[in-house]
């Protein structure tokens, strides 16, 4: 009989942690995390939180849903939920990090689309400018203090500073995306479905389903996801699909007969089949080059 498979590393990392009954959300310094982890906060995935990290000194390097990640401050970084992500901090690093619940962020930005759309995704920005540096710095030092303290109307004023600190999260966002992207990537019906796929990959739904959601027919969604990201509709779906089997096979220890169900695939051969043709490698294969530590094809 062969020894049992060592378990896929998981860290339960549980915020909020409620410490004051009226806690909304979790503030702490960088530091406060990095020295009890000797700066090094091993791969883990956060269900429901957001969490937003800011940078004043120091540097950052590792993985998010694996992406290499490398940064120097002043930089912040969205995590968001569900993505994999594993960092290693310079001993000098100085910063701020706050962790609210998705649901509290989408009724603060209630109304509109910007909690599906905009802070869907994890993404790093890297060499702020000196405005939005100050920006940053003046929100988190604001939040710190209320965190911190007892006041009158604490909650209330703790949701107002992340309200303003998830805008202009946004906004410098939406900068660096105009930037750095084709004009046609700031296509709005492309953010709103994928948006829309997020919610409902593991459903399997058609293309008519979310076409018919978006108001527009089918053809006209993959032509404009085409000329947006030069991959169609169906391909973004399935790419999305994939980055789910690649997280639960490398940092879960569920079985490929349990990451198949969890992803929605009835039929576990026709996952292993379908993986195989996206990845260039079985499931267990992709597993086994995860703990050996391998990089593997994304």
């Amino acid at each position: 009989m062969k020894p049992a498979a060592a378990p896929l590393l998981l860290v339960p990392f549980r915020e909020v942690r409620h410490e004051q009954p009226d806690d909304c959300l979790h503030y702490e310094p960088v530091a406060v995390r990095g020295k009890e982890m000797d700066w090094t906060i091993p791969a883990h995935r956060h269900e429901g939180l957001h969490q937003i990290q800011f940078l004043e000194r120091g540097h950052i390097s590792g993985t998010v849903d694996g992406r290499a990640v490398d940064a120097k401050a002043p930089a912040i970084l969205l995590i968001a939920p569900g993505s994999v992500h594993g960092f290693r901090h310079t001993r000098d690093t100085m910063g701020h990090q706050v962790t609210i619940p998705s649901a509290t962020l989408q009724q603060l930005l209630a109304g509109t689309r910007l909690a599906d759309t905009g802070l869907a995704g994890s993404f790093v920005l890297a060499g702020l400018t000196d405005e939005a540096r100050d920006d940053c710095a003046s929100l988190f030092e604001k939040l710190a203090r209320e965190f911190r303290g007892h006041g009158t109307g604490r909650v209330p004023a703790l949701l107002a500073i992340a309200t303003l600190l998830a805008v202009l999260l946004l906004r410098l966002h939406g900068e660096h995306v105009q930037k750095t992207q084709l004009p046609g990537a700031r296509d709005a019906l492309v953010q709103r479905y994928l948006a829309l796929a997020e919610k409902h990959f593991r459903e399997h739904r058609g293309l008519p389903f979310y076409a018919d959601a978006l108001g527009v027919t089918p053809d006209h969604l993959s032509r404009t996801c085409r000329n947006v990201t030069r991959q169609s509709a169906l391909q973004l779906l399935h790419e999305r699909l994939m980055l789910e089997a690649r997280r639960l096979l490398a940092y879960t220890p569920m079985s490929v007969l349990e990451v198949a169900a969890a992803i929605g695939y009835q039929d576990p051969a026709y996952f292993s089949k379908f993986f195989t043709r996206a990845m260039g490698c079985s499931p267990s294969q992709y597993r086994a080059q995860a703990v050996q530590g391998v990089k593997v094809p994304r």
